[in-house]
């Protein structure tokens, strides 16, 4: 079966090792915290030696930071797609949906210049970002929206079309324009028969509410990926339960290695080592066939010219990890290139 790129289609079997949830290019400048008071000397600060050590711990904190975009960021992906490859990476999901300011020219460049597949999303992010003319959009518009950016082509190069819908974003509790955005995917899911992708508001019952109003919309919960999840979901018990709803279960903050989690301090962000320990929990029960993983890079300081570990740690430093916690190479290959290439392939 076949997988639309921004350059084409191409085989799902020649994806190759898949992360799930990147950006390229992101508008977060909204989405700044005000860091405690004695720090706040660094906010207005560019990234440098001197300050990254600041910017690892508050990274919401430092406007520059949230910057994902322009010359300098462009020519900072384009050149880790070119590493990635190497590594033996093959291709990238670019999760920047409407209301935050996605980049389809850049994807088509990377793709075209280091052979990286990369593959658009659709659909609109959280309330928060959008303009009031799209706020006030009936179901049917969203739906259109995303309708044509998938089957006719992106308003941006009518000659790109969406592999996917994602990432579709929620608050906690679920505004009104959120709730209509996940049903109009659910509507249209039934459809296309395509493959989903949602970011949950930060509590613990936001995902399998997300599911719950995707699904009576006649979304095929098969065919879901919940984001985030390890920020969302921290009880092993809880955990599990969601899993058996259904849907693909996706730890996409890999690199990620700071305690505070800025936009909810009450949660406790975890490290890899955890993220590895809950993939494994996943496995234990049963549900490695429903397992993604990628970084959600949109930050500078993650990219490997601003002193962060890049879209290639998880090849390079998490996999081998994964090996040595005990994990086979066979279920390794299953949560990187198998899962992937059948949760993006139509029913």
């Amino acid at each position: 079966m076949s997988v639309q790129t921004v350059l084409g289609e191409v085989q799902a079997g020649d994806l190759g090792v898949t992360l799930t949830h990147e950006h390229f290019n992101i508008c977060f400048d909204n989405f700044f915290v005000k860091p405690p008071q004695n720090l706040s000397i660094f906010s207005d600060q560019d990234i440098s030696l001197k300050n990254v050590g600041y910017i690892r711990q508050y990274p919401y904190s430092n406007k520059s930071n949230l910057k994902f975009y322009g010359k300098e960021v462009d020519d900072a992906v384009v050149e880790e797609m070119y590493w990635f490859k190497k590594n033996g990476g093959g291709t990238i999901l670019e999760n920047t949906t409407h209301g935050l300011g996605r980049n389809v020219k850049l994807m088509k460049t990377i793709m075209q210049n280091t052979g990286v597949n990369v593959i658009l999303g659709t659909g609109h992010y959280v309330a928060g970002v959008q303009n009031k003319s799209t706020i006030n959009e009936t179901k049917e518009q969203i739906y259109n929206t995303m309708l044509k950016d998938l089957t006719n082509g992106c308003v941006e190069d009518i000659s790109v079309k969406a592999g996917f819908i994602g990432e579709v974003g929620s608050c906690w509790p679920i505004h009104d324009f959120e709730k209509r955005c996940i049903e109009a995917v659910g509507m249209l899911q039934s459809n296309l028969k395509c493959a989903v992708s949602f970011h949950p508001g930060r509590h613990s019952d936001c995902p399998s509410e997300i599911l719950r109003i995707f699904s009576e919309a006649g979304g095929n919960i098969h065919k879901a990926n919940m984001s985030h999840l390890d920020r969302t979901i921290s009880k092993e018990d809880k955990l599990l339960e969601f899993a058996q709803l259904g849907s693909y279960c996706q730890f996409d903050l890999f690199g990620v290695e700071t305690s505070l989690y800025q936009f909810n301090p009450n949660i406790d962000m975890p490290s890899d080592a955890e993220r590895i320990n809950r993939i494994k929990l996943l496995i234990n029960n049963g549900k490695a066939n429903k397992i993604l993983m990628s970084h959600d890079i949109h930050t500078k300081h993650r990219l490997v010219n601003f002193g962060g570990h890049g879209y290639s740690h998880i090849i390079n430093n998490i996999i081998p990890q994964m090996e040595s916690k005990g994990i086979e190479k066979s279920i390794i290959d299953q949560i990187t290139i198998q899962n992937p290439a059948t949760w993006l392939c139509s029913d």
